[in-house]
């Protein structure tokens, strides 16, 4: 058994152990909570520039963390 099935079983063990509402709650709240963070609302405006991306790799675009480096310090000097 990996790491993580080790845990989710010593967990499933003690909810099913315990009779303490207030814990149930504060670990469902932490299951809602995480669920929540999960999800990214973007605006309109955001996916369309995600979908400029995207085109502009698809055709070829992009350029290099280097060569922007480079254009950043002839910029800057």
């Amino acid at each position: 058994m990996t790491t993580i099935e080790n845990i989710k079983h010593r967990l499933i063990d003690r909810i099913l152990a315990t009779n303490n509402e207030k814990f149930l709650q504060a670990i469902e709240n932490v299951f809602i909570t995480s669920q929540n963070e999960d999800i990214i609302n973007i605006s309109n405006e955001e996916m369309e520039m995600l979908k400029m991306s995207e085109d502009d790799i698809k055709k070829g675009n992009i350029t290099s963390e280097s060569d922007l480096d480079n254009m950043d310090e002839k910029w800057l000097h």
